[in-house]
């Protein structure tokens, strides 16, 4: 199954409502949400306020993505949001177990990232306790940058561990995602994909996200 996320990073912030209505209708299985402190990457998003007012115009799930340098901090003001999942990363500042564990209580649906220089055994230990897996496909803080191919294979891997333990994890990828590109991480064996401007770049959003879904089929 190919699930498309945009990610609102991409989008005109002038009209953010509009925005996240035109990919629920033209058939985005999640809007991606990209938190960024400034500190753990280099470069400031949105926050919880953000989230809170998109989560009333839209039905969409929320796979929001904490780039924060202690996102154990955050957990809860982003799940009463609106959050559907919580994405954290490998590299913060914080316990792992202990923030993933946290992400369940709060009944939100815990991920973990990992940056492109990271290797995939790094989230092997936490598998049996994760919904979803997603690994960066260029270094993250910035939209508009080129997929970098060496991660196909850290995501072919990772793919062997999974099927390997029969989990159910999935396995999603972020950066340089577009209809040229979106074919070798499929088939590596990834099965979500976060574009931004492959969508919000598009004159039709729709026809964007079919041809992401037909490219990576």
């Amino acid at each position: 199954m190919v699930l498309i996320a945009p990610s609102l990073l991409a989008a005109d912030f002038s009209r953010l409502r509009e925005e996240v209505f035109a990919v629920q209708t033209a058939g985005a299985d999640m809007l991606h949400l990209d938190v960024m402190d400034g500190h753990f990457v280099p470069n400031l998003s949105f926050g919880v306020p953000i989230v809170s007012a998109l989560r009333r115009c839209v039905a969409l799930p929320f796979d929001v993505h904490l780039m924060l340098a202690r996102p154990q901090q955050y957990l809860a003001a982003f799940a009463a949001a609106g959050a559907n999942s919580i994405t954290i990363h490998t590299e913060a500042d914080c316990c792992i177990p202990e923030t993933l564990a946290e992400i369940r209580r709060l009944g939100i649906a815990p991920c973990l990232s990992l940056k492109p220089g990271t290797p995939a055994d790094t989230v092997f230990p936490y598998l049996d306790s994760l919904a979803m897996v997603l690994l960066m496909s260029v270094e993250p803080g910035f939209g508009g940058q080129q997929y970098l191919p060496q991660v196909t294979e850290k995501i072919a891997a990772l793919r062997s561990e999974i099927d390997r333990r029969a989990l159910s994890v999935k396995i999603q990828v972020d950066g340089g995602i577009t209809a040229q590109t979106i074919a070798a991480p499929a088939r590596a064996g990834a099965q979500v994909f976060v574009a931004g401007s492959a969508v919000f770049g598009s004159a039709d959003y729709a026809e964007a996200i079919a041809s992401l879904r037909a490219a990576a089929s």
